[in-house]
């Protein structure tokens, strides 16, 4: 089989293996109940593990740059392979914890440090075997990251409503952790250089062969407005999955399996968002896609912040929006990085990249706890997100700028 074929079987299993690691997000479908679980272990009354979700997003990075490195080395398959031991291990670690430290170093450290391993190389790989189609491949790879968040809940529910929290995260951790060493086996590392077939070099020979490292990339301004954009972009996605279900539970007073069933359709907009902005950007470019994305992202935090008890409408709308506006960010990024950088080191870059993630995924969650708890309502928090939004918004143009005046210099 040709590469030009096979590319296509690596992209399925990097799918794959996205779809297992992507049940970090399922979170808020776990969170209740193990703080139940943990209350009674402890004898301490323990109301929220936001810092556990908080931890498992920050160290991703981390994970990310350095099995970038390792990647360049050996190729993806092992640190896939390393990652989904990880993965499982965390998983079934977090169904044997009997406090909030020991449920930290299983689900925030091992669980969070796995997905960053992986995530990176199945997103670097596939993006490098799409010099063609760099956008939709990245949307694919990512959005298969984001349908786990309406699967697992889904699975999640049946396992903890007959079985147990703790029985839940040992049998997802076992089965996660076969599905994902499996896979890995069908990753093939992407040439240097992979040009597929009916590809016109002549024309598209910078975006393949030209790039920078990571030292490069630092140095470059341009790095620094794309890193914020990001942050921006993923911010109130991230604030509302990490309590979408305590926000529909506690705001809007579904039952616990209709705020279940709203993490779901949060998800699918998420997964949507990814597929289809990384196809907007292959043919309007990331940029101008980017901001469309905030724009909805405004609108999106702006409904939710009008959300009242029993207005169950509204709040699917809104979930709606910021779902597919969040897919969208992380739909377009691992391209937008490699047509900027270039492919040849995006392992190591977008592992970098993500830093803007991280921090997104500590500044959202952790703002969203503080206003809830200082309040006892989540509508400073959306007006926050807003806020955000905007500056992502503003963070385009001022892309644009640092671009034409990085032309001038150049020329």
């Amino acid at each position: 089989m040709s590469l030009t074929k096979k590319r296509w079987v690596v992209l399925a299993a990097s799918c794959l293996i996205n779809l297992c690691i992507g049940s970090l997000y399922a979170w808020s479908v776990f969170a209740s109940p193990m703080a139940e679980y943990l209350s009674k272990v402890t004898e301490s009354k323990i109301t929220s593990l936001t810092i556990v979700f908080t931890i498992a997003n920050v160290v991703g990075p981390i994970t990310m740059i350095t099995g970038g490195f390792i990647n360049d080395k050996i190729g993806p398959k092992w640190v896939i392979f390393a990652g989904g031991l990880l993965f499982g291990t965390g998983m079934i670690m977090s169904g044997f914890s009997k406090s909030v430290g020991m449920l930290i170093v299983s689900y925030g450290l091992c669980v969070g440090l796995a997905v960053g391993m992986v995530y990176g190389c199945t997103i670097a790989n596939s993006v490098k075997f799409f010099p063609d189609k760099r956008g939709l491949a990245g949307g694919i790879a990512t959005a298969s990251y984001g349908i786990s968040s309406v699967l697992v809940p889904l699975i999640a529910n049946v396992l903890i409503s007959h079985l147990g929290v703790t029985v839940a995260f040992k049998f997802l951790g076992a089965a996660m952790m076969l599905i994902i060493c499996i896979a890995a086996c069908f990753i093939t590392t992407c040439p240097k250089g992979f040009v597929p077939e009916g590809y016109l070099i002549q024309e598209n020979l910078g975006s393949v062969t030209s790039g920078k490292n990571w030292e490069g990339m630092l140095k470059d301004p341009v790095f620094y407005v794309m890193l914020l954009m990001l942050c921006c972009g993923a911010f109130s996605g991230l604030m509302i999955t990490s309590q979408a279900s305590p926000i529909a539970q506690n705001m809007i007073r579904m039952s616990v399996t209709e705020a279940a069933t709203a993490v779901s359709v949060l998800a699918l907009f998420n997964t949507g968002g990814r597929i289809l902005a990384g196809y907007a950007s292959d043919k309007i470019g990331a940029i101008n896609t980017l901001r469309a994305i905030f724009l909805i992202a405004i609108c999106g935090s702006l409904t939710l912040y009008f959300c009242k008890a029993e207005s169950t409408a509204l709040f699917y709308i809104g979930l709606c929006i910021v779902g597919l506006s969040f897919g969208s960010t992380m739909g377009i990024f691992p391209g937008f990085t490699a047509v900027q950088f270039g492919a040849q080191h995006n392992s190591v870059n977008y592992g970098i990249m993500f830093i803007g993630f991280a921090l997104a995924g500590f500044f959202g969650p952790t703002i969203m706890s503080k206003v809830y708890s200082n309040n006892g309502a989540y509508q400073g928090a959306f007006i926050i997100a807003v806020v955000i939004a905007a500056a992502g918004f503003a963070l385009s143009f001022v892309y644009k700028w640092a671009k034409r005046k990085k032309q001038v210099v150049e020329n």
